[in-house]
């Protein structure tokens, strides 16, 4: 089956040695991204044993075989002799074997090539049973029926070349939609009731002997054949051809015993068949037209002998070389195939598009093709192939896909929270989830180098403070600053990427960047909204009786190292090289010039890039030395907005 060779790929792949790559991988985590595939797999293999997905195939191939037009059965060499409710009612039942004797009679006397009864006679009925067995025994034209499955014998007397068996193949469902054309390897005797009448109406004797040779052209039943699975498909069975329900030329009994009731063209040169056409005998059968057929006036069920009536129909085609109605059925290897091809569409659209939305509808459109090919073929070219298992496979295995995504995409959450936490704003946080597949690898951040601008901060006066204070007032006290520092960065685009005890470090343009240009612009808008606020808080904190806060910033672009570093029990974001340290320097640099309450320190490289630099106020520092670089660093105090930097600092001077 296909699902149990794709469960077998499965194991396959865990047990080929792994590319490097997902050779670092733990083995759980392996099982942990498979686990989804194996139970799609166990569930496409339920749908598939439980019988739900053969239901539903040949629930679609009968309401396919009822819409899509079929000819009329009246031009075929065939009548049908149906004893109906109105022949019961005048003859009585059982029919007394005389009565059809006189038919009989009259049939071959019209020149009916060939008489089949499919009556069980082979006990008599009524005072003349000779009759009848006599008619059998030496009219080389009469063919009866005996039943394998029931035990019933055929009439006595009737030579082992004109008797045949009119058992008819049903499905589990009752519906009947094939036909058991022939048995090899039988005697004599054992050969089915529409064959039997092929050969002694038309003398085609041919066709037994190609089939018993295995030479006759197919296509036969397969045990996977169409939306069949685990089909008993003994013998040579293909799926019976449809002509227009009850359209085949049928008489009765009585029509046969009034005088020029039917006309000679319907008797001379045609094959007869005899048999019950009245609901009330119960000789009726589910076919696929009986659940879609609507109204009173059409017989849902199909009495038996009309289905011998097809079924010698589809005989006669043969003869005639005519395949136009039959239901052609690929090889089972090309079903198994398509299975393949859908659960591999399924795993490679389900993780090929980043959006999952997209995806969806992707795979939908698939489904959707799908379904439109496979009705197409058997309503126009009478091809069936299995819709139900594919369109599951496709299905499952694409939700296998969402949902493993689902489940790595809260596992990269997760991650995301772990290395940035709640230090990036909105916006930056979805245009990183956004770019997820590019920045991570096996839930970390690998290593790249980024142009960044860098924020360092720290407290002047905490030390001082933290002496005063007990433990909780000074957590409290230093919450209050930073609950101005971390929105006036994270809004900008920017994110802190760690606290340092009473000061933090932040970035921007990490992981993802706005550009260099508006990186430095966001770093240096977050440091003067810091500096107005924090004057405004000191106001507070005194009021409340508090101690004020003075802060030092230094801001510094560069190129930065930022990438996870840590073990599996903990790893952070970290940002490493010469810029992260610049920026630290510049906070520390020449603490005894700090004259307003945040000072604000930029270098020539954060300078530069700002294209609004003019609109604000700046006192240069000139070339300035900083530890752990040999080369001066040009360095900028920003004293705030032009126009509003005098009252500024008048506001915010401590006293």
């Amino acid at each position: 089956m296909a699902v149990a060779h794709l469960l077998s790929q499965l194991r396959s792949l865990l047990a080929t040695p792994a590319p490097p790559r997902l050779a670092r991988l733990r083995p759980a985590r392996a099982l942990r991204r498979l686990l989804p595939y194996g139970i799609a797999a166990l569930l496409l293999t339920a749908v598939e044993r439980s019988g739900v997905a053969e239901a539903l195939d040949l629930k679609l191939y009968d309401l396919i075989t009822t819409l899509r037009p079929a000819p009329s059965a009246k031009r075929l060499p065939i009548t049908i002799l149906g004893f109906n409710e109105g022949d019961i009612a005048s003859y009585g039942w059982p029919i007394d074997d005389s009565l059809f004797c006189a038919a009989i009679d009259r049939l071959l006397q019209g020149g009916a090539l060939a008489v089949g009864l499919d009556v069980y006679r082979d006990r008599g009925v009524g005072p003349e049973q000779q009759c009848l067995r006599d008619r059998f025994q030496r009219d080389p034209r009469l063919v009866t029926i005996f039943n394998l499955a029931e035990g019933i014998k055929a009439i006595p007397g009737t030579p082992a070349n004109r008797r045949s068996f009119n058992d008819i193949v049903v499905d589990p469902d009752g519906v009947v939609r094939r036909d058991l054309v022939h048995v090899s390897g039988q005697d004599e005797a054992t050969v089915a009731f529409p064959l039997r009448l092929l050969e002694v109406g038309f003398h085609a004797h041919w066709l037994r002997q190609e089939l018993e040779a295995g030479k006759a052209p197919g296509p036969w039943l397969e045990p996977s054949s169409g939306g069949y699975d685990q089909l008993d498909a003994a013998g040579y069975q293909e799926m019976l051809p449809f002509r227009q329900p009850h359209s085949f030329a049928t008489w009765s009994l009585r029509d046969l015993f009034t005088p020029r009731r039917i006309p000679t063209g319907q008797i001379r040169g045609r094959i007869v068949l005899i048999g019950s056409t009245a609901p009330s005998l119960r000789d009726v059968f589910e076919v696929p037209h009986s659940q879609f057929i609507t109204g009173t006036q059409v017989q849902p069920q199909m009495p038996g002998v009309e289905i011998h009536a097809l079924r010698l129909a589809s005989l006669i085609d043969r003869l005639n070389f005519d395949d136009s109605l039959r239901i052609h059925i690929v090889p089972t290897w090309a079903e198994r195939g398509i299975e393949l091809l859908a659960v591999a569409l399924g795993i490679s659209l389900g993780e090929a598009f980043a959006g999952l939305r997209r995806s969806v509808l992707v795979v939908s459109g698939v489904a959707g093709v799908l379904m439109i090919t496979v009705v197409g073929l058997l309503y126009q070219e009478r091809i069936w192939l299995d819709l139900t298992q594919p369109l599951a496979g496709l299905s499952l295995m694409a939700s296998a896909a969402w949902l493993r995504r689902g489940v790595a995409n809260q596992q990269q959450r997760q991650q995301f929270e772990k290395l940035l936490g709640q230090t990036t704003s909105p916006a930056v946080a979805r245009q990183l989830w956004s770019q997820r597949e590019t920045l991570l690898s096996d839930g970390r951040f690998e290593g790249r180098l980024l142009p960044v601008t860098v924020v360092f901060s720290d407290l002047s006066n905490f030390t001082t403070v933290s002496e005063s204070l007990s433990p909780r007032d000074l957590l409290a006290w230093l919450n209050r600053a930073m609950a101005i520092c971390v929105p006036a960065i994270t809004h900008r685009g920017g994110m802190v990427n760690k606290f340092t005890g009473d000061g933090f470090l932040a970035v921007f343009g990490a992981p993802v960047s706005a550009g260099v240009e508006v990186d430095a612009e966001g770093a240096i808008e977050a440091a003067l909204e810091i500096q107005e606020r924090l004057a405004g808080l000191n106001s507070t904190l005194e009021a409340e009786g508090w101690p004020a806060m003075r802060m030092r910033l230094g801001i510094h672009s560069g190129d930065v190292l930022a990438g996870s570093m840590g073990s599996s029990e903990r790893v952070e974001y970290a940002l490493i090289g010469d810029t992260v340290n610049c920026a630290s320097r510049l906070e520390s640099l020449e603490k005894e010039r700090h004259t307003n309450i945040c000072r604000i320190l930029v270098s020539s490289f954060t300078y530069r890039l700002l294209p609004g630099r003019d609109a604000l106020d700046w006192q240069s520092w000139g070339p300035m030395h900083v530890k752990g670089r040999e080369e001066p660093l040009d360095t900028y105090e920003l004293r705030g907005r032009l126009g509003s930097s005098e009252a500024a600092v008048e506001a915010i001077r401590p006293s």
